[in-house]
């Protein structure tokens, strides 16, 4: 039996980027939070993932709305970070400069990607769904990624030429 604990610890060693995934409500209110479960899945056509705990109370929201947005955050965006990975935050979106993309989803204005999807599908996956969303939409700019690992935040160091 493999412990959640000793789990955690050895994918902790595998560096992610940071991210925020949002979407809408029923009402039109934005809701998102931080992650680092995000990756691409196909190229053509463009798929990404991104997985959600099943005891998320976001995970309704995220279920219905049909689509959302991937901001991956630079790496003086930790406060962002921080800030959409408190649970206790009522609106995280305060003093916050997003616009809304394509499908409606909010997309902040400082970032180094951001990404607006359909949600493709919904997948169970034990404790997770994994949300998988067709690419409706996306910009990029230059710049170093936050990065999470080891149980805190990164940034990119040399690159490696040997």
């Amino acid at each position: 039996m493999i412990e959640p604990d000793q789990f955690r610890k050895a994918l902790g060693q595998f560096a992610t980027g940071i991210a925020i995934a949002t979407t809408l409500d029923e009402h039109g209110n934005p809701h998102g939070l931080t992650i680092n479960s995000f990756n691409s899945v196909s190229l053509d056509p463009p798929l990404v993932l991104w997985s959600l705990d099943k005891s998320s109370h976001q995970l309704d929201i995220f279920k219905k709305s049909g689509f959302y947005g991937v901001t991956i955050l630079a790496e003086d965006q930790k406060a962002l970070s921080d800030r959409f990975a408190m649970p206790m935050i009522e609106d995280r979106f305060d003093g916050t400069d997003w616009q809304s993309g394509k499908t409606g989803a909010p997309l902040f204005n400082e970032f180094l990607a951001r990404i607006d999807c359909e949600v493709e599908s919904i997948v169970e996956g034990g404790d997770h769904v994994i949300l998988i969303g067709r690419v409706v939409d996306l910009e990029h700019r230059e710049g170093a990624p936050l990065l999470y690992h080891g149980s805190g935040y990164r940034k990119l160091g040399d690159a490696v030429t040997a």
